[in-house]
């Protein structure tokens, strides 16, 4: 989490923050990840992609997309650890319409594919 020593553009990156971690944990297969563009988040701040954009890189160094997708990719392990869902639903409950894309997005964050990771395979 990043520090809030009274920057003026904490407040908005909290927010941005906490709707993100409102979305999990996710706990049943058919419960929907409603916030899952950039743009989303920009909307329910009800401010401009580019502000929150900005806003996130100067004060975390990452875009909003990067956040959201490193986020989601975190939920991924919890899902693959905790559950006995297959990769194809972990992938669609957090809302990969495609599963290979899942599968590559996976393996670059952690160099790992999802079914190795949950197997315990270390690179």
């Amino acid at each position: 989490m990043v520090s809030s020593h009274f920057h003026p553009l904490c407040p908005l990156l909290l927010d941005d923050v906490q709707l993100l971690e409102r979305q999990f944990p996710i706990d049943y297969i058919s419960r929907s990840f409603p916030l899952r563009l950039a743009s989303d988040y920009a909307s329910q701040l009800n401010i401009h992609i580019n502000h929150l954009n900005r806003a996130l890189k100067k004060t975390s160094n990452k875009t909003t997309s990067q956040q959201i997708i490193e986020r989601t990719l975190q939920e991924a392990k919890i899902l693959l650890i905790e559950t006995s869902w297959t990769v194809s639903e972990v992938a669609y409950t957090l809302g990969y319409s495609q599963v290979t894309h899942f599968n590559k997005l996976f393996k670059k964050y952690f160099g790992i594919t999802p079914m190795n990771f949950r197997k315990g395979d270390m690179v």
